[in-house]
């Protein structure tokens, strides 16, 4: 009898038994031909062959995508709703957004993954606030530290905010002269945008030490740095609400 070329070897537990290996995981229903078939869409103008190419090769990458996302974080707050009325309402959402995906900014499963993410902790939120007048408060609450936890678990930390820092910081870097046309303007925002980029390092947490902190690095007044923190605050709030819708930040 010939031995075989390359006999297979099986990994046996301490107890001598087989060794049970896990399953890969992999997002077979969101494949490449899906990103492919996304890029493709938001390229043309052609709205019949956007609706081909959707049901043919989006459409089911966005209901397993949706599904998936809706179970594995146990957004269950429907108000009454079914779950599969919910998950078209996220589909139909995504499908809203579709035109606007820029492959420049990332993987579409990531993209869409993040999107359909904000919109169901947006609805759970306001749902789960209806139901703490209706059900038993503890139950409730013990369902929702459940749930933050598995999120958290996933992601170890808000991601969100996290990303949107770093292009919010880009954005001003990039368009510190239009923003503020004036030198001392312009200096000013610098030194307070430098305190996000430096953020995790710092151990500041007070307002005072904040701007002692801001005049040591350029010398101006309290009112000025007042006057440009304003005008930043109401570039981020504008910029995080299109972010949130979008995902993106246009530079």
């Amino acid at each position: 009898m010939e031995l075989e070329d390359n006999p297979v070897v099986v990994e046996l537990t301490k107890s001598g038994q087989p060794r049970k290996r896990k399953p890969k995981t992999s997002h077979t229903y969101f494949t490449e031909d899906t990103q492919n078939a996304i890029v493709e869409y938001v390229a043309s103008q052609d709205q019949k062959f956007r609706d081909r190419v959707y049901r043919e090769r989006i459409e089911y990458g966005f209901f397993k995508l949706t599904q998936n996302i809706i179970h594995t974080f146990k957004f269950y707050y429907t108000d009454g709703e079914s779950v599969e009325d919910v998950q078209q309402e996220v589909i139909a959402f995504l499908l809203e957004k579709l035109k606007l995906y820029k492959p420049a900014k990332g993987k579409a499963y990531s993209y869409f993954g993040t999107i359909a993410k904000r919109y169901l902790i947006l609805k759970n939120k306001k749902n789960y606030k209806k139901l703490q007048n209706k059900g038993d408060i503890l139950e409730i609450e013990e369902d929702k530290t459940i749930r933050e936890e598995i999120i958290n678990d996933h992601y170890g930390q808000d991601y969100s905010v996290s990303e949107f820092m770093t292009l919010y910081t880009k954005y001003v870097d990039k368009n510190l002269h239009k923003l503020f046309p004036k030198e001392i303007d312009a200096k000013t925002a610098d030194a307070v945008v430098e305190l996000f980029r430096k953020c995790e390092s710092l151990d500041i947490f007070n307002k005072k030490a904040l701007y002692i902190y801001i005049r040591e690095m350029i010398d101006v007044d309290t009112p000025q740095i007042t006057k440009i923190i304003k005008k930043l605050k109401v570039i981020y709030v504008d910029l995080y609400n299109k972010y949130y819708e979008d995902s993106y930040i246009n530079m």
